[in-house]
């Protein structure tokens, strides 16, 4: 008799049925939301030219919000719009008539963190959902309880949870809860921080952040001059603040388990072919715990999805405070940046009869190039047999970056689509751009 033959036993319990939680990407410029959409976003977050805590990302106007609204709608995505800043006194000056402008535009949603600037909002645009910010630092149930009798729809918890904490805080309210999955992490408690302000007097939190805990540091007692603690550094000094960038790719099952509606990705101030590769990703990784049937798999990532990693520029991954406290491992001392297998190229811009694509790094002749298909990790081999310049037609045998040229090349890729990237192994010559 086995096991589950004796009187009593419990029955296997059945595969949890798939939800499919919401992917939403960040639109730093208009051209970074095309590629959102593009790769499969469900949802992308913006900021105006106020409030935003990405004061130097390539905001939007008012008319542009407006403009962005009608691009993702007609593209069946939902626009989010940061007002997230933590708030003075003056910064209520004009805020009535800038949360009516985004009611107007029909964004979908405000992220706020600011209790004052929630109360304002919940008056002028009362129809409007309120998501939570990070900034809030939503760290356990009884806060998440809070927010939600505040009217919050959807709660971005706080970056230092475990997924037992995200668990707990979902079964403790009915309010949609969002976690970021994948970028950079701020050397302070859910972005707040100071160091900014301190060093050049840029306020992160009323978002002008100056970022210098990427800057490079050297570490020396006082009567001792020119000798450096035994800390890792090279040639330009060391990183003690430089902390790995966040992926939570390889738990996915688990946040899905945990019942996580929103997969949130950081990278307003991002290149735009950051943002289409790393959106495609997650993307591709959603589609295939979907096809499984149930938000598990016997083998996750699969190697395709570890090996894309690879090409995404970044500063190495942690999975954070996932299964408790992060340790040194978590930081990146030796080096600002992990230098990535490949670099994006160039961005299909038109397509006639032959493609027209906008190059963001050099790209000559014979070059055997990669394009990324939005249907899953699809990559088309391809290799460049001749370059003509955009304006006159005539023939050249390299393209440097923001170059208009016409490629033809062999083989043709199934189909051309504009917004789709082209990218090729790195090489020295490249400039990093990710």
């Amino acid at each position: 008799m086995t096991k589950t033959d004796q009187p009593g036993a419990a029955e296997p319990s059945a595969p949890k049925p798939f939800k499919r939680p919401e992917l939403l990407a960040p639109a730093g410029s208009f051209e970074k939301l095309q590629a959102a959409v593009f790769y499969g976003a469900d949802a992308v977050y913006l900021g105006g030219s106020r409030y935003s805590l990405r004061a130097r990302a390539a905001n939007f106007t008012e008319a542009g919000i407006g403009q962005a609204v009608s691009y993702a709608h007609a593209h069946g995505v939902k626009v989010y719009c940061t007002v997230n800043i933590l708030a003075h006194h003056e910064d209520f000056s004009g805020l009535d008539d800038y949360l009516r402008s985004l009611g107007d535009a029909g964004v979908d949603g405000l992220i706020i963190a600011d209790p004052g600037i929630l109360t304002v909002a919940r008056q002028v645009v009362p129809r409007l959902a309120i998501h939570l910010s990070t900034q809030a630092n939503v760290t356990n149930p009884a806060a998440a309880r809070f927010w939600q009798e505040q009217g919050v729809r959807r709660l971005n918890l706080a970056r230092e949870l475990s997924l037992a904490e995200i668990s707990a805080v979902r079964q403790a309210i009915s309010a949609e809860i969002e976690v970021f999955v994948h970028g950079a992490l701020c050397i302070s408690y859910s972005g707040r921080c100071l160091l900014s302000q301190y060093l050049t007097g840029r306020g992160a939190n009323q978002g002008d952040c100056a970022h210098p805990c990427r800057y490079r540091y050297q570490l020396q007692e006082e009567k001792r001059p020119g000798q450096y603690f035994p800390v890792e550094e090279d040639e330009h000094g060391t990183y003690i603040f430089n902390s790995r960038d966040l992926c939570l790719l390889g738990r996915l099952p688990d946040l899905l388990a945990a019942g996580v509606d929103c997969l949130k990705i950081e990278g307003r101030m991002k290149s735009v072919a950051y943002v289409g590769t790393v959106v495609r990703l997650y993307r591709a990784a959603l589609d295939a715990l979907a096809d499984s049937g149930r938000s598990a798999a016997a083998e996750w990532p699969p190697p395709a999805f570890r090996r894309e990693l690879e090409m995404i520029g970044s500063r190495g991954y942690t999975e954070n405070f996932l299964d408790g406290r992060p340790g040194a491992g978590s930081m990146q001392y030796a080096v600002p940046h992990i230098q990535p297998a490949a670099v994006p190229v160039g961005l299909v811009r038109r397509v006639d009869e032959l493609p027209l694509i906008e190059a963001r790094n050099p790209i000559t002749v014979g070059d055997e190039l990669l394009y990324l298909d939005r249907q899953g990790l699809q990559n088309y081999a391809i290799t460049v047999r001749e370059m003509r310049r955009e304006t006159d037609g005539e023939p050249v045998t390299r393209a440097n970056p923001n170059d208009l040229v016409i490629l033809r090349v062999d083989p043709t890729p199934p189909r051309w689509e504009v917004h789709a990237l082209l990218r090729r192994a790195s090489s020295r010559e490249d400039n990093g751009a990710s």
